[in-house]
């Protein structure tokens, strides 16, 4: 398995001699392996290598005993030994964030700083092809796009630079490499679980693909995202090309200390030959990138934001959409101008006041299926939708739409009929079209955006902020 190893570190140029390799070590198969893996390329060529451990303060005196094997581990081997204590559970909360995503940003954030620190080159983590497999179903599954299909890259980033060797084996192949080599290794029983959604696909459905579809379903799956990032690749060359020729940035002013790195934030004039000369699928990735961009993060930006600059390049000058992250679209006699308002007025945002919203279009058909039951996911006819859909709470002017016939009533008398205490309806969270409101979140859905069977496109919005027992009626 070394040599299978060997040969991916270097057909993607991982590893150079004098290297610094900051390893993430959790005491679990994936990771001994990598430290063992890494232990044997320092004995070919010149590399420093530190571990680098990090206590969740989840699992109580299983994660103690995880942190004093990883120790002792360290110890025999000779390698220099970091340990890390964080309080991802409160850090999670503090943030909006799920313990997967708090456990993520944590780890990612003290590794880029001993990297910093250490003065280290490369960060080496223990991704496998069974993990790659997992994102690229829960990618699947959870609506992705062709960055997504290519799963879990090898190796990423400029200046701080990911690798992953163990993603050409799998795991049952490392569990045989450690079991041949008598190297024993801590089980964490919370991957045992079904309470996260990676887990039950770990669990169940990768296992039933391997037992009923094919045995190498992993490997399969493992060879055809290596051709989608080959293909994104290709698509981000593209997408450069035509962003030197068809964007133009105009500085707006300073956003100081609002964003590390990001001091100097431009609007991004789209020009209107995009429109016309750039096929469709080039101009959505690039449209997306920008976005993106101008956003900070890739979070809740969808593709369903990028039909609406196409839809707002159609329309006459003048006319302005919001968009996430208090963006903003703006058709003008050069095309689409993209621009933050926050960033102009030097505004911060609150995230921890934010909700998590996730939304997407779809077209309607024969298989679209029923209308989703859950209390904070709703369908929307998109066609009839005349602004970009906000999330915000409450302003003056709102109303709803409370029958079929066409019933409207303010959104001040809605509460009042309600009987929603006054101080509660300033943290309502209302999706809206403009001053009509197509819900309010937790309560009522308006009846004039209803799924008909002339509906063509729906949106789907689905809101992470609210309690389970929500009173949508």
């Amino acid at each position: 398995m070394y040599q299978r190893v060997k040969a991916y570190v270097e057909k993607y140029h991982m590893l150079q001699e004098n290297d610094h390799v900051i390893i993430g070590v959790s005491g679990g198969a994936d990771s001994v392996c990598l430290l063992f893996m890494l232990k044997e390329f320092k004995n070919e060529m010149p590399l420093e290598l530190t571990v680098v451990h990090i206590h969740h303060g989840i699992r109580g005196d299983s994660a103690d005993a995880d942190e004093r094997y990883v120790k002792a581990l360290c110890r025999q081997l000779g390698v220099r030994y970091l340990a890390f204590h964080e309080n991802v559970e409160q850090y999670a909360k503090e943030q909006g964030l799920t313990l997967e995503e708090a456990g993520r940003n944590i780890r990612r954030q003290i590794f880029e700083k001993v990297c910093k620190e250490k003065n280290g080159t490369k960060i080496a983590l223990a991704h496998h092809q069974n993990d790659n497999a997992e994102t690229l179903l829960w990618n699947l599954s959870r609506g992705c796009g062709l960055r997504g299909l290519g799963g879990i890259s090898p190796a990423e980033g400029d200046t701080v630079r990911y690798i992953r060797p163990l993603l050409c084996v799998q795991r049952c192949e490392i569990e045989a490499f450690l079991q041949e080599k008598g190297i024993s290794y801590c089980t964490d029983e919370t991957n045992l679980e079904d309470h996260y959604t990676r887990n039950r696909i770990r669990n169940h459905v990768i296992p039933y693909l391997e037992q009923e579809i094919n045995p190498q379903a992993v490997m399969h799956m493992s060879e055809t995202m290596e051709q989608m990032r080959a293909v994104w690749a290709f698509m981000e060359q593209e997408v450069q090309k035509c962003r030197e020729r068809y964007v133009e940035k105009r500085p707006c002013g300073s956003a100081e200390d609002l964003y590390e790195e990001r001091e100097n934030v431009p609007e991004l004039l789209i020009k209107e030959e995009l429109f016309r000369d750039v096929d469709k699928t080039v101009r959505s990735f690039l449209i997306h990138a920008l976005l993106c961009e101008l956003a900070g993060r890739r979070k809740d930006i969808e593709q369903v934001h990028v039909r609406l600059i196409e839809d707002l390049a159609q329309l006459q000058t003048g006319r302005k959409i919001s968009l996430p992250y208090k963006m903003t679209a703006e058709k003008c006699y050069d095309g689409i101008l993209l621009d933050r308002s926050d960033l102009k007025t030097g505004e911060k945002e609150d995230a921890g006041n934010e909700p998590g919203v996730h939304m997407r279009m779809f077209e309607q058909t024969a298989e679209t299926g029923a209308f989703p039951k859950k209390t904070y996911t709703k369908w929307f006819d998109y066609d009839i939708i005349k602004s970009t859909v906000k999330i915000r709470h409450k302003e003056s002017g709102d109303y709803i739409t409370i029958d079929r016939n066409g019933g409207t009533q303010s959104l001040k008398k809605y509460f009042i009929n309600a009987k929603i205490p006054r101080e509660d309806r300033d943290k309502i969270w209302l999706a809206a079209d403009g001053s009509h409101i197509l819900w309010i979140i937790g309560y009522r859905q308006n009846q004039a955006y209803q799924i008909t069977d002339k509906t063509k496109r729906i949106l789907e919005i689905e809101f992470n902020g609210g309690e389970e027992d929500g009173r949508d009626s």
